[in-house]
């Protein structure tokens, strides 16, 4: 999808809620390769609402603890599970594993062709970095 200027807008954006939403977002950037697209903080330092960038993709980050509907509804839902396809697995796994992250499943070759690994970030929620990217025919 088009947006402004040409550029590609995600369609799907996971939106996760941590209790250290600045922890996350640091281990998020430094560990597993996102790039911060932007940051709101409250005057005292509390993560409003993030955007991280990897590849094409946007996953928003919030901050546990703030009250509001959004938070409300997702009291009970646990931690997400998100795919991210990303170039070099082996790599980017090397440099989860440098950082500390808690790897699940080292880089395995899956049944369908790709090359997947699992990992779990601080707030709990299961992310898989792996070869294989979805399609989108016209």
């Amino acid at each position: 999808m088009a947006g402004r200027g040409g550029t590609a807008r995600p369609s799907i954006c996971p939106t996760l809620l941590y209790a250290d939403a600045t922890a996350a977002i640091r281990q998020l950037t430094e560990a597993l390769g996102f790039t911060e697209l932007s940051v709101y903080e409250t005057q005292d330092g509390e993560v409003l609402h993030a955007e991280l960038v990897q590849g094409n993709g946007v996953v928003m980050i919030g901050s546990k603890g703030r009250g509001g509907l959004f938070e409300t509804v997702l009291r009970d839902a646990g931690p997400a599970g998100v795919y991210v396809a990303v170039d070099d697995v082996d790599a980017h796994h090397r440099r989860a594993v440098e950082h500390g992250v808690e790897i699940l499943m080292p880089p395995t070759e899956q049944d369908h062709g790709s090359r997947d690994y699992l990992a779990r970030d601080t707030g709990g929620n299961v992310w898989s970095f792996g070869t294989y990217a979805p399609e989108i025919g016209g």
